[in-house]
Formats: structure tokens, sequence, C-alpha cells
């Protein structure tokens, strides 16, 4: 079935009055007509979420919550959207509540006004849109997104049910599979012997290599981990006490709401204590062949952003299945 709220849709009666058995009651069959991609809508919708992530400091959970979507995708699975990835399959329950999708409800309830907004827009791409342009606004780079993406989609007589309160998925076969993100140290659930065999494992299914591992792991240049959602981190620091936002938690850089390569040079200094380091994020330096793309990033920002952002939009696609007109550009 086609989600009403994501793929705009034309409802068609398809008639066979001239054709139908005599004697046999006729009843009108319904046709899902999948519109082109909605550029206009696209378009409005990247300025509303400018307006909506700059006014609640929002840039690092937005972010968190396209990279959960999309970090779900496995190389290995072929049918959509049992491969996972960027499908906005995680607004549905169970797999909203799997244990490292902690308080990213929150994320889903900053976005939903703009979805409301512009019914034309999936949820996937205002996932992906909006954490494109939060790190845009953090002083990160400007990143060529691509739009069009396919929402895995819930059966047509329980969409009100779910979007309202956010119920069990009566398909969860459309829903990630738990244990397919990367957790922040051992004993790994994968049975992995160390940090930096977790990660791979992790993005080697998603079909990322070393490169992108370390790119991607500077993100955590942006944000914080708060220990009653993660099980990493402190209750607050003297960077985080005040906020902005909900204070608390444990940020990996002291300016937590901007985007650069601070990250690295934090990381690999580990001279501040109120800064959180995980053994996940001690691998980009620890492991031999992480180590260079670790080293190249906390000497050069420049470097970091390029290939940060080739890393986000590979990350971005995973698992997409495009709408017709889709991909669209240069928004």
């Amino acid at each position: 079935m086609i989600h009403a709220r994501s793929i705009p849709a034309a409802r068609v009666q398809t008639r066979a009055a001239r054709s139908k058995p005599t004697g046999v009651a006729f009843r009108p069959r319904s046709v899902a007509v999948m519109a082109a991609v909605n550029t206009d809508q696209l378009k409005a919708a990247k300025v509303e979420l400018k307006e909506v992530i700059t006014s609640k400091s929002s840039n690092p959970i937005i972010v968190r919550l396209a990279w959960h979507d999309s970090g779900t995708y496995n190389k290995n699975i072929t049918d959509w959207p049992a491969c996972g990835g960027a499908n906005a399959s995680i607004r549905f329950k169970p797999e909203i509540n799997h244990g490292c999708n902690a308080g990213l409800q929150n994320a889903i309830d900053i976005i939903e006004p703009v979805k409301a907004k512009f019914p034309g827009v999936t949820y996937s791409d205002l996932f992906q849109m909006a954490s494109a342009v939060a790190i845009e606004l953090a002083g990160g780079p400007k990143i060529p997104m691509r739009y069009g993406r396919k929402d895995a989609t819930a059966p047509e007589q329980t969409l009100a049910l779910q979007r309202a309160t956010y119920q069990d998925a009566s398909t969860p076969e459309q829903c990630a599979t738990e244990g397919y993100l990367p957790g922040g140290g051992g004993p790994f659930d994968d049975g992995s012997a160390s940090p930096g065999d977790h990660l791979r494992k992790i993005f080697y299914r998603m079909g990322l290599g070393d490169k992108e591992i370390v790119a991607l792991s500077g993100g955590h240049t942006l944000g914080r981990s708060r220990p009653d959602r993660s099980g990493w981190g402190k209750a607050e620091t003297k960077y985080t006490k005040d906020g902005p936002g909900n204070p608390g938690g444990q940020s990996w850089t002291p300016d937590w709401l901007v985007f650069n390569n601070s990250y690295y040079t934090v990381t690999k200094a580990q001279d501040d204590d109120e800064l959180l380091v995980m053994p996940t994020d001690n691998a980009i330096f620890a492991d031999e062949a992480f180590r260079p793309y670790a080293e190249k990033y906390a000497a050069d920002e420049a470097a970091f952003f390029t290939d940060y952002t080739a890393a986000h939009l590979k990350l971005s696609e995973l698992g997409v299945e495009w709408q017709e007109g889709g991909p669209v550009t240069g928004l």
C-alpha cells in the first residue's frame, strides 16, 4: 500500500460498468497513482527545516535520526524495504524502540510538523534533508543531496493510528533488525574481539570502507551522549550543564554544536576528562588501518570536509528506492 502522508496519491475509480457480469454487484476498485517528486515542496521544506533546527538547537539529534535510519542497510539483502537503509522505517515500532534509538522519538516529533505542512515530501527525504541542513547550519560542508526516496509503509487501515501514536507496525518486516548499528564499546553483540573489528562488521555490511568509517566518526563533533539513553557518558559536564536545549550529557567536543574537525584533535589528545571517548572512538587512532585517516583529518579540516561529504552522501542513499522522477538534485 502507498503511505498516504508519504507519497501523494490520487484515488482513481476503475469502473467496469460495460463489462461487469450480469447479476454481480459492482464495487469500484481503488488504485493508488504515484506522483512524481514534488520539488516545490522539497524546496519549501528545506527552508522550514532551517528555521526549526536553528530555533531548537537540534542539529545533533537530527543528524542521529537520519544516520540511524540509513545505517540499518544490509547490502546482502536485495529486496526493498527488507534491506533497510534510508526508507524512514525508523518511525515505526518496533524499530523506534530499539535500544540504540532511545530518544529519537524526540527528533521525529521535531520533524513531524514539517511533514504535515509539506505532505508531498516523504519522511525519508525529510530525515535525510534535515541531517544535511543540520550539518551545514553548524558550520559543516554543504552536501549535494539527492531526493525522491520512497518510504517504507504500513497497511492503510492502521495509518491514522500509527501517525497519531506510533503504534506497532502491522508489517514489522518493513522495520530494520535490531543490532545493525554500532555500539560504543564491548562486549559486542556481534562477537567482535575489538572495537575496530566491530566497526568494520557494521559498516562493511553497509558497503562502506575504512575511510568512510573514520570520516563518519567525525560526526561526533556534534552532540552529546546521555547515559540514560546509550549507557555511555556522564550525566553532565561543564560543557553541557547549561544546555542549550535540555542540559546534561557528555559531549565529544567542547563546542558540540559546531561542525569541524575538533573530534579528531581532542580524541587524539585525550587530555580533557570532561569529554567523551568511547572505545570505538579510541579505535580510529588505535587501529593501524584507521589511524592514517584520523591523523589526516586532525591535521586538515578541508580534507575531512571533503571525505565526510562523500561518506554522508553515500550513507544517505543506502537502500534507497527512488520515486518516479527521482533522484532530483540542486535544491
